[in-house]
């Protein structure tokens, strides 16, 4: 009898073009084709669409690696090793991954080195590949550079008031002025020099006018698009290439496991580096120097660039589930923290109802109670003994049988194995083994991220060492002594330590956090100036004493912008 090879597939495109263009199908047609013609049975399909291979955290990539630990393949078909990575290095460090955990990896365009000769040509040929696509890249940046500063546009979307003409012929792709587009520029800049409107009045007004944006989820203009447009000298015929480079983020707002490109920020280069080229102007010069000065002018004068001390910054939720921002005074002199989700949707309604609340009584109430806590003994000893029954209460109503779960886990991949080898043997089609294997992998997923949850709360509780009562009281005695005229930068920095959470509304806000008593064994001194941890030792060296509380927030005058 002659059993079929169950193998899996992996495919990869890069560009969204490649997309559009459903090379992932082509892959997938010609791995068909080729596992026919070799009695192979593909029971796993893997595809990265739109994903560098410049880079090795790719969801189905990572998929693929921790299935064939698993006995759902025997091997893996890939159309080409540059499918697979586009570094040679990269490539080794993954097939040489599968060949340890048993699999095969097999290609359709070239053989898989089988001996140390294979892999000594397979290694030649990955590094003239490498060479031969940096020089392609190089060339293509060196002819983009040529056509530009032979006075050409280099655009993927045209600037806002331009309509892009494609390259026909000999002719090269330039710019004409869109006018429907343009007038809505020209009124811009006229509102900001001649009226004086702060950008998000102009967002207002756009919006009431039903003017939007080219893009827009929202379909509303945002007031870093407006800036940007401001400051754009294309609108006085004089565009610009080479104002910016991609970098790698240092500090990236979304912390994300895969990204599609690593470097999605942007860093500007000395103006003299930029390269000119000249296209239609909307606007005169007069107009743009003065809507450039009146934005100067109402920068420099807005009040909220006003420094303020906001003791909860970063530290304060709404109840809505959003933070709560730092936001200056507007009417009086009262500060507040209100929901982002007020400056995220405007200048639609907010969807969170919850009111401001009124920073400086927050700020004074919640440090009040963290003084009174450091200072007593008493009261943090109470709190751990809360914590502790918290924790035994927890534990009781939710803790789960993790041994009955991993044995039904296991009926279950079993099950899973045998719809993979009766497919294997030709008595379903590929759709009905989805079919069949669907829910038994949802029900899978489901009870492992219950067995992973039980983890992560047995871990956080035991990586807290609780400290014992001379700890505490030695901790007492020092907190009453530099807590007692504390500034704000020493006050900031004792919350920002501390505080773990601040969740509320106006009328009650509830405090979570940790307070580092000190090192096990070794003691240092505090940044802030209490005798704590240090930070470059390990986690679980340090005694931390856990708290939550909540308070009222007095009734008072909250002088509510209308």
């Amino acid at each position: 009898m002659n059993t079929q090879k169950l193998i899996a597939t992996y495919a990869r495109v890069s560009t969204a073009k490649q997309e559009d263009e459903q090379t992932i199908q082509i892959q997938m047609a010609q791995f068909k084709e080729f596992a026919l013609k070799n009695n192979y049975c593909i029971v796993k399909e893997y595809a990265d669409d739109g994903w560098s291979g410049d880079m090795l955290a790719r969801p189905s990539l990572d998929q693929m690696r921790q299935d064939a630990k698993a006995k759902m393949w025997e091997a893996v078909l890939i159309y080409d090793p540059d499918r697979l990575a586009r570094r040679y290095s990269y490539q080794e460090l993954v097939m040489d991954e599968l060949k340890e955990a048993g699999k095969e990896v097999i290609f359709i365009t070239v053989s898989a080195p089988k001996n140390s000769e294979d892999k000594i040509l397979h290694g030649v040929r990955g590094l003239f590949a490498e060479y031969e696509r940096a020089k392609i890249s190089e060339r293509f940046r060196l002819g983009k550079l040529r056509k530009v500063k032979e006075g050409h546009i280099l655009v993927t979307e045209p600037l806002y008031g331009y309509t892009y003409v494609l390259k026909q012929d000999k002719v090269h792709g330039y710019y004409i002025v869109n006018e429907s587009e343009a007038r809505v520029v020209r009124m811009i800049f006229s509102w900001v020099a001649d009226e004086g409107l702060t950008l998000r009045a102009i967002v207002r007004r756009l919006q009431e006018l039903g003017i939007k944006p080219r893009k827009s989820k929202r379909g509303v203009w945002s007031t870093s698009t407006l800036s940007t447009l401001l400051r754009h000298k294309a609108y006085i015929g004089e565009a610009h290439w080479g104002s910016s480079y991609a970098v790698v983020p240092i500090k990236p707002i979304k912390i994300e496991k895969y990204k599609k490109m690593k470097k999605t920020s942007r860093r500007i280069r000395p103006q003299e580096e930029w390269i000119s080229i000249p296209v239609p102007p909307l606007i005169d010069k007069d107009l743009f120097d003065r809507a450039r000065s009146r934005l100067e002018s109402n920068y420099a004068m807005c009040e909220r660039n006003k420094k303020n001390e906001y003791l909860l910054a970063g530290k304060i939720w709404c109840e809505c589930g959003r933070r709560r921002a730092g936001e200056g005074p507007q009417r009086g002199k009262h500060l507040y923290y209100r929901c982002s989700d007020r400056v995220n949707s405007f200048p639609l309604p907010p969807n969170c109802k919850f009111r401001g609340i009124n920073a400086r009584i927050a700020d004074k109430l919640v440090w009040q109670e963290i003084v009174s806590l450091m200072s007593s003994p008493e009261l943090m000893l109470k709190q751990i003994e809360r914590w502790l029954g918290g924790q035994k209460n927890k534990g009781t109503h939710i803790s789960i049988d993790e041994d009955a779960i991993k044995k039904e886990v296991a009926k279950l991949k079993e099950h899973e194995n045998r719809y993979n080898t009766a497919y294997g043997a030709g008595l379903f089609t590929v759709e009905q083994l989805g079919d069949y294997i669907k829910p038994v992998r949802e029900k899978v997923a489901s009870l492992e991220a219950q067995l992973l949850n039980n983890s992560l709360e047995k871990s956080k509780i035991d990586d807290i060492l609780l400290p014992d009562e001379k700890a505490i009281r030695s901790f007492s005695e020092d907190a009453v002594k530099k807590l007692e005229n504390a500034d704000f930068a020493l006050r900031r920095g004792i919350v920002s330590e501390v505080i773990e959470k601040v969740i509320g509304a106006r009328e009650l806000l509830q405090v979570y956090g940790f307070i580092p008593i000190e090192n096990v064994g070794q003691c240092s001194d505090h940044r802030y100036g209490l005798n704590t941890n240090r930070h470059d030792l390990p986690p679980k060296t340090i005694q931390y004493m856990p708290f939550e509380f909540s308070m009222e927030l007095p009734e008072v005058n909250w002088h509510r912008r209308l």
